[in-house]
């Protein structure tokens, strides 16, 4: 996906989980975040939305306390409408960046850093309003729930695989080397996923790959049910080896 694409995505999304939210309510619980309420969900996404903007701006004061911002949204009479606000004002912080903008990036693998940062609010926005449907649903939804594009579901799958699960902080480990292809069924894009007692290794691939071929593992299903599975938002996903997925789920979620 271009930056055009992600930052275009990150205004779909933010309204899509405002609507959802205004739906469910601010009290209801939120299936797939045990614990968190809509309005928990709601600070939450609007204080990263916040964070990221004083990131991308250059704020290192507003950067370096996001936990204000989250007491903010806790604190709105109007919690959605304090979302979608700081939503448009980090699309705007974004559409003025220098395309070689200088700035935190802190996946793997990452592009320049205005890229890196459209493309990762894309996706955090997208999950979350995942998140919101949930709650109001009331129950986890399925990935026809979500209508989420292969090609976008795709990009979030290669973002996770290339970017976070190889990170240092990654707990995804093993005592001896497993290899786990990452197969969607609908897409033309494969990843293959080494797993060590050292951070994980990714490999991007077509879907013929000779490659996954040597994958004792395989996670597969359509890229929305990847993608929603592997962030620990669907239970989906087709697999060779239940352990193993149990196994990434319980490690690698990524909390704040």
């Amino acid at each position: 996906m271009r930056f055009e694409q992600h930052l275009a995505a990150i205004s779909v999304a933010a309204h899509r989980l405002g609507e959802e939210a205004w739906a469910a309510g601010p009290d209801a619980a939120v299936p797939t975040c045990p614990g968190w309420s809509v309005r928990d969900l709601v600070a939450h996404q609007g204080m990263v939305h916040r964070w990221a903007t004083a990131v991308v701006l250059g704020d290192s004061d507003a950067a370096d306390s996001p936990d204000g911002f989250r007491e903010e949204g806790l604190a709105e009479s109007d919690p959605v409408e304090w979302l979608i606000e700081g939503s448009l004002e980090l699309v705007e912080a974004l559409e003025d960046a220098h395309a070689n903008l200088k700035a935190l990036v802190f996946l793997k693998d990452a592009p320049s850093a205005r890229d890196f940062w459209a493309r990762r609010q894309c996706h955090e926005t997208t999950i979350h309003a995942f998140d919101a449907l949930s709650a109001h649903l009331a129950r986890m939804p399925s990935a026809n729930d979500a209508e989420i594009d292969p090609p976008f579901a795709a990009d979030g799958l290669d973002e996770l695989l290339t970017g976070f699960l190889p990170r240092s902080k990654s707990r995804l480990r093993s005592d001896a080397l497993v290899r786990i292809a990452v197969s969607p069924i609908d897409v033309d894009a494969a990843w293959l996923v080494a797993v060590s007692q050292e951070p994980a290794v990714t490999t991007r691939h077509t879907s013929d790959s000779g490659e996954l071929a040597t994958a004792k593992v395989r996670f597969s299903g359509t890229a929305a049910q990847l993608y929603l599975g592997l962030w620990n938002r669907g239970n989906e996903i087709v697999t060779t080896d239940e352990a193993m997925l149990t196994r990434w789920r319980e490690v690698s979620r990524v909390e704040w």
